[in-house]
């Protein structure tokens, strides 16, 4: 496999910003080279030598630069577009001479035009023998030659065997160091169709070449696969394919994704497709392969992109447990295949440090874990991971409430749409297999109505019938984002049970916290103080510190999800329960922190902060339905849970901790 890739990457001109935060993502992800356009048109507009002055050192000074140089200037092309051909076909190679004299020591090689069979970008309407396309590149790439730099033809898309021999009979191949090759299986090419592979293409192409050049290299300029049907494992798999081509060289399509408000060549939001190419999406957030990239390099992408293709035996029934690799999910994992089962476990990868998790299981039970790496709104892939499931665990979503306020519309898509895709797929067996889904607290809303006293380090509500917890009769009252998309797929997964008899329970959760959990300030905030805490880090509360909550080892909850699982295929009804650590484990952040102070032996620096929106002062659940329906009970302290995950992290995080100080009687 080869290791030498780039990215392209298109900037417009001002995106100083743009450029500044691509440069970083491209070099952190291992990357050695960047393929970028340098509009002819664009420069000779009003700011345009400016910008490029500015844009062309700044990427040149940081990664192998190949400049792709396209685009007539309107006023000088015969068609007044900037695909047309120029009236003084010379004019070319006087602008590209201009480039090497001004700007060259910035790279090495020059991209001559970009996909001159594609309308929009040559318009061989008017050049219908390629005539105009071979004097005007051809006499650039002579010039770039003489002058001691390379050429490179631009890539023809789709590719032509036909077309690429005509440049060698006219002598444009003879004078070029490298030649582009533009193809994307499964997104623009069909694989049903055109495309044959690689090996076969550039087979074709290799043999054009030895005709005319043998010296000349394949450089792959163009390929990529779209994510807009958020199957970003394929993506990662695609790429990893294009790294085994018989190619020089791989540039990836591209870094980052359109935003939804820049026009393609055919308009504005012509085809999807065109908006989901990226690495990492328009808001700049990585998707796998750009997370797979940076944690480990091409290394990581084999890895994964081989532990996701699950292999599974027709008798097989398997559990699936979706956010397999998160959190609750790997313990629940763990535990199932633990007892001798086959787990499909589902999971996009989208947490930092999950991946962990997916490779602590894989070596812990073998062929008997089989991955998919997917997301829930890929409808398709989560009909085929259900296709023989025999119970399902809907644990994956959206977690973070400050996410949903930042971006709605995802947190919907994911929460409610990716339940309803899981639900679906259940549904497309024709079985009744039963699933149990990870609801939230926050479907009982802030809980604004119920009056609070507050004491020394905690809040407490004022009727005293509370103390004991909120049970499910509490009215539902969504609020954030969050809340709501969490609250929609609730009550979906409980009407699918009376409009589809598919047995089903929800578990609206408190604060679990324990081992294999990668706390963040927005979610998981028991194992992110002590994370921060080890690690000799300030934490920040946000609200007074006096907000209450029933904390619950992830030891007990999977024993939840066990039992509640076994009432369901026993026959048991379908329902709402909470779950959580109860009074006896009804604590506030304080007192989290005074005791995470002990474990460790030294005082925290703790910084206040505003409160965030929906949050509770008090939540503790009534978990009484629960244990009398299944008989399940908390059994782990929140004292002893918090000194395990703190060994846990020792041992497996490398966060080591000083000894205790000895608590008073």
């Amino acid at each position: 496999m080869s290791q030498d890739f780039g990215f392209v990457e298109w900037f417009r001109p001002g995106e100083h910003d743009r450029v500044e935060e691509a440069l970083a993502g491209i070099r952190g992800s291992g990357a050695r080279h960047l393929r970028t356009h340098l509009s002819w048109a664009e420069y000779v507009a009003p700011g345009g030598e400016e910008w490029f002055d500015w844009l062309l050192p700044r990427l040149g000074g940081e990664i192998d630069l190949l400049p792709c140089v396209h685009y007539t200037p309107p006023s000088l092309s015969r068609t007044g577009k900037t695909s047309g051909a120029p009236h003084d076909l010379k004019a070319y190679a006087d602008f590209v001479d201009h480039i090497l004299t001004r700007h060259g020591r910035q790279f090495s090689h020059v991209e001559l035009w970009n996909e001159p069979n594609n309308l929009l970008d040559w318009d061989w309407r008017q050049d219908a023998d390629f005539q105009l396309f071979c004097e005007m590149v051809g006499g650039a790439a002579y010039w770039v030659k003489q002058r001691g730099w390379k050429a490179v033809l631009g890539g023809p898309c789709p590719f032509d065997p036909l077309w690429l021999n005509l440049m060698g009979q006219r002598g444009v191949l003879a004078e070029c160091a490298a030649v582009g090759f533009h193809g994307f299986p499964g997104t623009w090419d069909s694989e049903e169709a055109a495309w044959g592979g690689w090996d076969l293409h550039l087979g074709e192409m290799r043999a054009v070449l030895d005709r005319h050049n043998p010296e000349a290299e394949i450089w792959i300029t163009e390929t990529g696969y779209s994510t807009w049907r958020n199957d970003e494992v394929e993506q990662a798999r695609r790429f990893g394919r294009a790294l085994k081509a018989p190619a020089a060289r791989v540039y990836w399509y591209g870094w980052r994704d359109l935003a939804a408000d820049v026009a393609v060549q055919e308009g504005l939001w012509f085809d999807p497709r065109h908006y989901h190419l990226g690495a990492v999406d328009a808001a700049n957030q990585p998707k796998l392969l750009a997370r797979l990239l940076a944690a480990g390099g091409v290394a990581s992408v084999t890895e994964v992109t081989r532990l996701a293709a699950p292999t599974l035996s027709a008798a097989v029934k398997p559990v699936v447990v979706t956010g397999g690799s998160g959190f609750i999910g790997s313990n629940l994992a763990d535990d199932l295949l633990t007892a001798g089962q086959e787990v499909i476990l589902i999971d996009n990868l989208s947490r930092p440090g999950v991946d962990d998790n997916l490779r602590w299981l894989k070596a812990r039970h073998g062929e008997r874990l089989h991955p998919v790496v997917a997301d829930l709104r890929d409808a398709r892939a989560m009909t085929e991971a259900m296709r023989d499931a025999s119970a399902v665990f809907h644990l994956a979503g959206q977690t973070a409430v400050t996410t949903s306020l930042q971006n709605p519309v995802d947190d919907f898509e994911i929460n409610a749409r990716g339940t309803l895709n899981v639900l679906e797929a259940i549904r497309a067996t024709g079985r009744a297999v039963p699933v149990i889904f990870a609801s939230t607290n926050k479907v009982y809303g802030a809980l604004e109505d119920v009056a609070m006293v507050a004491e020394d380090d905690r809040h407490m509500p004022a009727d005293p019938a509370l103390a004991a917890g909120v049970g499910e009769d509490r009215p539902l009252s969504f609020c954030t984002p969050y809340g709501c998309s969490k609250g929609v797929a609730d009550q979906y997964v409980l009407d699918y049970a009376k409009s589809y008899g598919i047995p089903s329970a929800v578990l609206r959760m408190s604060c679990i916290y324990g081992p294999r959990q990668f706390g963040t300030e927005d979610q998981g905030w028991v194992a992110h103080f002590l994370i921060q805490a080890l690690k000799g880090n300030a934490i920040s509360v946000y609200g007074d510190g006096r907000q209450v909550r029933d904390v619950l080892h992830v030891a007990d909850a999977v024993a939840a999800y066990r039992r509640l699982m076994a009432h369901l295929e026993a026959g048991g009804g379908s329902r709402a329960f909470n779950l959580g650590g109860g009074p006896r484990n009804a604590v506030s952040l304080r007192q989290v922190i005074r005791e995470i102070e002990r474990l460790t032996g030294r005082p925290l620096e703790v910084g206040f902060a505003d409160w965030r929106q929906g949050d509770q002062l008090y939540f503790v659940a009534d978990t009484a339905a629960l244990e009398a329906e299944t008989g399940w009970s908390a059994g782990i302290g929140w004292r002893e849970g918090l000194a395990g995950l703190a060994d846990w992290l020792a041992e497996h995080r490398g966060l080591g901790r000083p000894e205790p100080a000895r608590r008073r009687a």
